[in-house]
């Protein structure tokens, strides 16, 4: 089995995510109560006067059932004397919500959320009463290391009282201010490519290169003595046609003694933050096509890297989008999809120094495997 390596550099800016199951994020903050100047059982009040106050609980994470909304348990507790006692009244909060984190090319991941929650009270002044309710948040993480981030976050909580004193009912707008740290556990298994790669041939690409023309080979005859042709290389892999077992192969690759490819680079442009590929780009891919419908017995494995910009989770979707797309292009030039298969090894398997831009240009590229 003959194996070849297809190396390309995508320019693009790349962007992350977590890269872990659950995070646990203890919290402490202060709680604004739109009732707490309701003080005595004349004047409807809903809640009975309870103050503002700290608060302080825990949050739970996973981040393995969905990649657009991940499930959250957070759980928060605090204490305030009740209107007119001397003992505490206690609030337990517990709430569901579902997590959106927006992808960022930083360390710095802002998130919203939404859910539904219950609430419970002990010591209780007589107009408190446990119920439902809804609250959002907004907030941000922002990555200290690979496992911890400092967690701030804004929280709006939102009570209907149908049991407000003399039979009134009572809306109850909390707003509370969280701080805390998150810890990531359970490191995610990395996704396990089949085919091995042979040899990664590096290919640096100017950011604002201009694509060159397709070069038109044109074979030419060639006069010798005694009126004999020269063999023809149309080609131009230089190997003659007579011996050429791949006589169709594109400019730029390496042969072996049979005329068929070893190695080959092309250059690929990304836009910044996209997959979508210039119409330089497609032409090239094209001719990629074009050899793999004539040599039929070829298969390819089409693997994205990245640079290390981004956190991996992201880089890792992003390798596998881009070479996605690749795959996508070649089928739609007629390649059979079956001959195909794309994953990402994310930022990975580097190839050069991320610490220079030129570095991380070497390491945003698209690498085919070929097997006959």
């Amino acid at each position: 089995m003959k194996k070849l390596v297809f190396s390309s550099l995508l320019a693009a800016t790349l962007l992350g995510a977590s890269d872990y199951n659950y995070e646990v994020s203890p919290v402490i903050g202060y709680l604004w109560n739109s009732t707490s100047n309701e003080t005595n059982l004349n004047n409807g009040g809903a809640m009975g006067g309870v103050d503002n106050h700290i608060v302080y609980g825990a949050e739970v994470q996973m981040n393995n059932v969905s990649d657009l909304l991940k499930p959250e348990l957070s759980i928060l507790y605090g204490r305030d004397k009740a209107t007119g006692e001397n003992s505490k009244t206690g609030v337990l909060t517990t709430m569901l919500n579902g997590v959106y984190e927006m992808p960022t090319d930083s360390a710095i991941t802002p998130f919203a959320k939404a859910g539904l929650g219950y609430e419970w009270y002990t010591n209780t002044h007589p107009s408190d009463y446990d119920g439902l309710l809804v609250d959002a948040g907004l907030g941000l993480k922002a990555e200290i290391t690979k496992q911890i981030a400092l967690k701030l976050e804004a929280l709006y909580m939102y009570k209907m009282n149908n049991n407000g004193v003399d039979g009134s009912n009572g809306e109850v707008h909390n707003v509370a201010a969280l701080a805390g740290l998150t810890f990531s556990f359970d490191e995610k298994a990395a996704p396990i490519v089949a085919a091995a790669v042979a040899a990664p041939i590096v290919a640096a690409v100017a950011a604002e290169s201009k694509p060159e023309p397709k070069p038109v080979v044109v074979p030419a005859p060639v006069v010798v003595p005694a009126k004999a042709v020269a063999p023809v290389d149309s080609d131009k892999d230089g190997i003659f046609d007579p011996q050429d077992k791949c006589p169709a192969t594109p400019a730029g690759f390496k042969v072996d003694a049979e005329g068929c490819p070893l190695k080959a680079t092309l250059h690929l442009n990304f836009a910044t933050n996209s997959n979508k590929v210039d119409a330089a780009g497609t032409a090239k891919v094209a001719a990629f096509a074009s050899f793999l419908k004539d040599n039929s017995a070829y298969s390819a494995s089409i693997v994205g890297h990245t640079d290390s910009t981004a956190s991996d989770k992201y880089n890792q979707a992003l390798s596998e989008k881009r070479a996605e797309m690749v795959k996508s292009m070649l089928v739609k030039e007629g390649v059979d999809a079956s001959r195909l298969s794309f994953s990402g090894k994310g930022e990975s398997q580097p190839v050069a120094t991320n610490k220079t831009k030129v570095g991380r240009a070497e390491n945003r590229r698209i690498e085919v495997d070929l097997t006959r």
